[in-house]
């Protein structure tokens, strides 16, 4: 009788362990698919340009449920100095986001596509530390594309389809920049050989645009300094180890550190105000709901003008009339209850 108890006991805690094991492997697939579902991106910037970069950087890390950060590639423009100082700037808004070491940071391009172009095929080149991550990583086939969303010039994506063509097949890039119809803007004229370069290859193509002083681009996601104060004094993770921001004051939180970067830019119009627009590009990668995007066959800039080539097969997206209070609340809901960004 003792041992037919015995036998009873080892039936049943076999049957337990099975089931505490099939529970485990469910939710090992559950979370799995879950990571398939998200965004993958790489986000390549000019972190220290002016405000914008540092705010859709800290959306995109405060967005966790959405987006999987393969990981960060910074370039160099006119303004906020070098390559050093555009990496020091990503890297302390990486770490005011409490991810300090988790998701990839890498130097890209400090000079153009021009001065570079021909010398992709050399083991180190301006910028091949960002170049060489890019192409690894688009070339992680998932179901989905990569997501390579560039707030700045457009060289360390170009310089990476120069030295491996076949990755166009496997990314998405998403370029906020242009004034498309009308010509300037500052992304687009700190490399306009780049623009032009991947807008005549092959590659899944959107352009956020930005036209200044109209409501139709990204100009128009515009936020005051009294808003600012308002709503990110004190947002995000308190960080241990304080942070020293670029204006020489340590913060623990990228919401103070927020603050303070609006204390220290200019604005413009009335009420005078800032536009977010880099953050407005990541807005409408996690809902393309919040602006209206239209396909055309795609132009080409010469002398600074835009020249349409309407019988060109190849077709680019244009995102155009953002909707700035939609972007706004889910930008400052992210702040609220951020959900921070893995690899």
């Amino acid at each position: 009788m003792k041992q037919h108890s015995i036998f009873i006991l080892l039936i049943f805690l076999t049957t337990l362990s099975c089931s505490e094991k099939s529970a485990q492997n469910q939710e090992s697939a559950k979370n799995q698919q879950t990571d398939t579902k998200k965004i993958r991106v790489i986000f390549d910037t000019d972190a220290n340009n002016e405000v914008d970069d540092q705010h859709a950087l800290a959306y995109l890390l405060f967005n966790g449920d959405t987006f999987a950060i393969d990981g960060i590639t910074v370039n160099a423009t006119k303004n906020g100095g070098d390559i050093n100082e555009q990496f020091q700037e990503a890297e302390r808004i990486v770490k005011l986001c409490s991810l300090d070491g988790k998701i990839p940071l890498l130097k890209g391009a400090n000079g153009s596509f021009d001065q570079i172009k021909n010398q992709t095929n050399a083991d180190t080149f301006d910028g091949s530390h960002a170049v060489n991550f890019i192409i690894e990583h688009a070339k992680q086939a998932t179901s989905e594309k990569l997501v390579l969303l560039a707030v700045g010039k457009l060289t360390n994506v170009a310089l990476a389809l120069k030295k491996d063509p076949s990755i166009a097949a496997q990314i998405r890039v998403v370029w906020l920049g242009s004034n498309y119809p009308e010509p300037g803007e500052y992304n687009q004229d700190n490399d306009t050989v780049s623009m032009n370069y991947v807008l005549n290859t092959p590659v899944d193509f959107e352009m956020v645009t930005v036209r200044y002083g109209k409501p139709s681009g990204t100009d128009a996601v515009k936020v005051t300094k009294e808003e600012i104060h308002q709503r990110m004094s004190g947002k995000g993770p308190k960080v241990t180890t304080p942070v020293t921001g670029r204006h020489q004051v340590a913060f623990s939180t990228f919401g103070d550190y927020s603050v303070n970067l609006f204390d220290h830019i200019e604005y413009y119009g009335n009420p005078p105000a800032r536009a977010l627009f880099d953050m407005a590009a990541v807005a409408i990668v996690k809902n393309p709901s919040w602006a209206k995007a239209r396909q055309i066959p795609c132009p080409i800039l010469i002398n600074n003008q835009w020249v349409e080539r309407p019988q060109n097969q190849r077709k680019i997206t244009v995102w155009e009339d953002f909707n700035r209070d939609q972007i706004m609340q889910d930008f400052y809901q992210s702040m609220d209850h951020y959900v921070l960004a893995q690899k």
